[in-house]
């Protein structure tokens, strides 16, 4: 008897067909490379770590870093650092004032400035939150000038108030600045050369005000300059108010009034011998006269500063400091908008690109 054949010895053409019936395919997908299983791999280890990340971040919460003096002392010196750009909002600086404020153990603050100054609303807003922390804790305020502190920078400064010995500058430090700009360049004729013509369309002539790419007749471009001169005026009413209301010296000295108030910037010395600043001296000076403000004991008080807090991915992915903040749309936009700034710079809208 012949043997029965099978899949495994007979040749496909005497395997028994179906002749009716339903036929049924079945698909068997293909076995995963080694590639494709690491990728599959890889891509679950990240899942999990962005779910660790983001339950251990706080985005609020900043490190407490020792600084200097005791290392266990409960009464607290707090560094507030204002560095970079200031733009205002819920801003590195904003998070330590935040932080400051909660903590009872803070019983004086030192407030590091390094800044070229910034916009308008910006300044005043960190300002404004600066004097708001003196009042609601009863504590003195003492400004250490770092590299620059001018323009915004300087304005920041004035929360410290009219209390003598307040406003420290290092020896190298560049100072003042005190006035206002509003960035405008006219590319017009560039764009000619191109035949590239600006034909927005606006509900009035002005509302297109500060515009680089719209050319107007005389009459709306004198209006223009006249609104914007007023804005800048305006503004620079406000800075001068604020300097002279924290520099005793400088109310009733017209003729210092009259070199600091030009929107130029000084040396440390010469930032002094105008009444801009009180002392020459470091970020240690400016200390022991916080500590001195506040009556505590030196040997008993501790100098803390702050650091931005990051989640697990970004410090396993960019390292201990965290991910730097990217280019943002919004800072190119930035550049076409008629701002104002109390700030020392050529290009103040460009910094925006820079670190915060």
């Amino acid at each position: 008897m012949d043997p029965q054949p099978t899949p495994q010895n007979v040749k496909a053409e005497y395997w028994p067909q179906p002749t009716s019936g339903p036929i049924r395919v079945v698909i068997v997908p293909p076995r995963s490379s080694w590639l494709g299983t690491i990728l599959k791999w890889s891509a679950a280890i990240v899942l999990v770590l962005l779910l660790i990340g983001l339950l251990n971040k706080k985005d609020t919460a900043l490190t407490e870093k020792w600084h200097s003096l005791s290392t266990n002392a409960t009464d607290k010196v707090a560094i507030i650092s204002v560095e970079g750009t200031i733009l205002g909002g819920e801003s590195f600086a904003k998070k330590q004032i935040d932080q400051v404020r909660e903590d009872e153990h803070v019983k004086a603050v030192v407030v590091r400035v390094d800044s070229p100054g910034g916009t308008v609303t910006g300044s005043d807003f960190l300002y404004h939150h600066l004097k708001e922390l003196a009042r609601e804790k009863q504590i003195p305020l003492v400004v250490s000038m770092g590299g620059i502190a001018a323009s915004g920078g300087y304005y920041v400064s004035m929360a410290v108030g009219d209390v003598e010995n307040t406003v420290y500058a290092e020896p190298t430090t560049w100072t003042g600045s005190i006035g206002v700009i509003i960035p405008h360049y006219d590319i017009v004729e560039l764009l000619e050369k191109w035949n590239i013509k600006d034909d927005s369309i606006a509900s009035n002539p002005l509302k297109m005000m500060g515009s680089p790419t719209r050319k107007f007749p005389e009459p709306i471009r004198a209006e223009e300059q006249k609104i914007l001169q007023e804005l800048v005026d305006s503004s620079f009413a406000g800075f001068k108010e604020i300097v002279l209301a924290g520099r005793p010296a400088l109310r009733d000295n017209h003729s210092a009034q009259d070199v600091v108030f030009t929107g130029r910037i000084f040396t440390a010395r010469q930032a002094q011998d105008n009444h801009l600043v009180d002392r020459l001296g470091f970020v240690e000076d400016a200390i022991d006269r916080a500590i001195e403000l506040a009556g505590l004991d030196k040997s008993s008080v501790r100098v803390v500063k702050f650091e931005q807090a990051y989640g697990l991915v970004e410090r396993m992915l960019f390292g201990p400091q965290g991910r730097q903040k990217p280019l943002e749309l919004a800072a190119l936009l930035e550049m076409a908008v008629p701002r104002a700034y109390y700030m020392c710079t050529w290009l103040p809208a460009a910094a925006t690109l820079a670190r915060r």
